[in-house]
């Protein structure tokens, strides 16, 4: 699925591939790959993007979705890493307001646990420093009795305190999306559903690549001066293609469980682990809790990853050791998603060593991959990367565009006075509840009036897509026709939620794909392959 500007992501032409020679070709349509198409294509460069699946489908949509400084890291004494994403994490929240959002966290501090309160105290004031103080809010310390009066939750016994700081939550699918609209709106050619099957190469030199699409099944090549491996957990088998097969990444499996909500506040948990001494989230999510986050070694396929017995395990015991809510079982998990980190080995100790940092490597045939890094800090590593690229065409590499220009849906300001203001102008165009305009502004942002737009063409989408549900019909024609959407799946776990909530999204499926199959000019044999398809993986939390 092409997106191109003006948009018209369902008139597919994979033909633009093949029309010139590209400045530069990503492949990986995840956050990296999708923040540097964007930097990129703002600093006037041809470039193209192509994913094997649906953008953000990998470790892009199986965050913890919060953007955050990287508190854990001040162990570490990395304070430069830390201040990177602080900085960063208010960049978010000025050029996509709608989707990173102010969250304040506890983290309390029980008898015996390995940091005690007058070093989380100490560490909440290096944290605030290194902010620059412009956090939403300075960290706080409460009493045992203040903490249990804010969070009922939590367990009383042996509880010393507990500090009160802010970070951002994030809506991570679609913050990968909205840097993949914003390099398309650039001039970026960006595809998904296209595969590359090899490298090509001229005298040693990658020039292009091989691709296969998804929805024809033809074969096309692509050529572009440089080439980017952006392919998060997959970067080590597209360098093999290449002929290095040295490893790079260390791979890191991170699991998380939605469950009926917990927290009694508004305040996330940052709690530790008693079996490990590793720190983990209880997050609210709307209705839902999430829990995680877990960090065990795996090098499976990222093709086929699915949680593990023993990471829900985990996360329920540990949950249980802080709670004090009715005991957490397996049944009560309202689904789960696993994520690999692609974390860079150290080279002196690859087996046991890993960084949060990321890592440019360039190939003995050009071909630069970029691994590592955290979700917070990911326009920086674009910037780094379109920087090195900017050189390695022989271009001034002027100066970064990213950080002042907003998201597509981040023209808003102050995302509470922006809903406050033209919430009551949207309720006056069309029937739609406050509270269902508020949800959707949060998704779509200040593309929330041309999303309303279309029902003045087609009245008949403005409308739940199955009665009770929070999805109109509205939003699958939209994903469609300006999301590069190609499948169910692509709309109930991407451009939407709904796939981790309670049902799943089964209930919608049948009526996504009627309209979506219409839509694209799909057969009856293709919906039901995606009908199949979906219920496959989601009938199960």
């Amino acid at each position: 699925m092409s997106i191109h500007s003006p948009p018209s992501p369902h008139q597919r032409d994979p033909s633009r591939l093949t029309r010139q020679r590209f400045d530069a070709l990503i492949i990986g349509g995840g956050i990296n790959g999708a923040g540097i198409a964007r930097d990129l294509a703002l600093r006037g460069v041809r470039v193209a993007l192509v994913e094997k699946e649906d953008f953000a489908s990998g470790t892009s949509s199986a965050s913890t979705k919060l953007v955050h400084g990287g508190l854990r890291y001040l162990e570490r004494f990395d304070f430069r890493l830390v201040f990177e994403s602080c900085r960063e994490r208010r960049i978010l929240q000025t050029i996509a307001p709608h989707l990173v959002r102010p969250l304040p966290f506890f983290i309390p501090v029980y008898k015996g646990d390995p940091r005690s309160l007058l070093t989380i105290r100490a560490g909440m004031t290096l944290y605030d420093l290194l902010a620059l103080f412009r956090n939403t809010g300075r960290h706080t310390i409460l009493s045992a009795d203040e903490t249990l009066r804010s969070e009922p939750a939590l367990q009383g016994e042996g509880l010393v305190g507990a500090a009160r700081y802010w970070d951002c939550r994030m809506d991570d699918a679609r913050l990968c999306l909205e840097n993949i609209l914003a390099a398309a709106e650039a001039g970026a050619e960006v595809f998904n559903y296209m595969t590359l099957t090899s490298l090509l190469k001229r005298g040693g030199k990658v020039c292009g690549a091989r691709l296969r699409d998804g929805i024809d099944g033809q074969e096309r090549e692509v050529e572009a001066t440089v080439i980017i491996n952006a392919t998060g957990p997959w970067l080590d088998r597209l360098c093999a293609l290449d002929g290095d097969d040295a490893a790079k990444l260390r791979t890191t499996r991170g699991t998380h469980i939605l469950v009926p909500r917990i927290n009694c506040g508004d305040e996330a948990l940052y709690l530790t682990a008693g079996r490990d001494d590793r720190l983990f989230f209880v997050i609210p999510w709307g209705e839902l809790s999430l829990i995680g986050t877990t960090d065990v070694d795996d090098r499976r396929d990222p093709d086929n990853l699915t949680p593990t017995e023993d990471d829900i395990a985990y996360l329920l015991g540990e949950a249980k050791r802080h709670l004090r809510t009715p005991e957490l079982k397996r049944d009560d998990i309202v689904s789960s998603f696993a994520g690999l980190r692609p974390l860079v080995a150290e080279e002196e100790s690859k087996a046991t060593r890993t960084s949060r940092e990321h890592r440019l490597f360039t190939s003995a045939s050009g071909l630069l991959s970029v691994g590592g890094g955290k979700y917070t800090t990911y326009r920086a590593v674009a910037e780094e990367v379109s920087s090195r690229v900017m050189e390695l065409l022989g271009r001034p590499r002027g100066p970064s565009l990213t950080g002042s220009t907003p998201l597509p849906g981040g023209a808003t300001g102050d995302f509470r006075r922006y809903l406050a203001t033209q919430v009551p102008l949207w309720r006056s165009a069309c029937d739609l509840p406050r509270e269902r305009l508020e949800g959707l502004a949060d998704l779509y942002g200040s593309r929330t009036p041309r999303l309303l737009a279309m029902a003045d063409a087609e009245p008949d989408l403005l409308y739940p897509i199955v009665a009770g549900s929070p999805l109109l019909a509205l939003q699958v024609a939209y994903a469609v026709d300006f999301e590069g959407a190609r499948t169910p799946e692509d709309i109930l776990r991407r451009r939407t939620p709904l796939a981790l909530l309670p049902g799943r999204g089964l209930a919608e499926l049948p009526a996504v794909a009627e309209i979506m199959a219409s839509r694209l000019g799909i057969d009856r044999d293709r919906r039901q392959e995606w009908e199949n398809s979906y219920r496959k993986r989601y009938l199960t939390p």
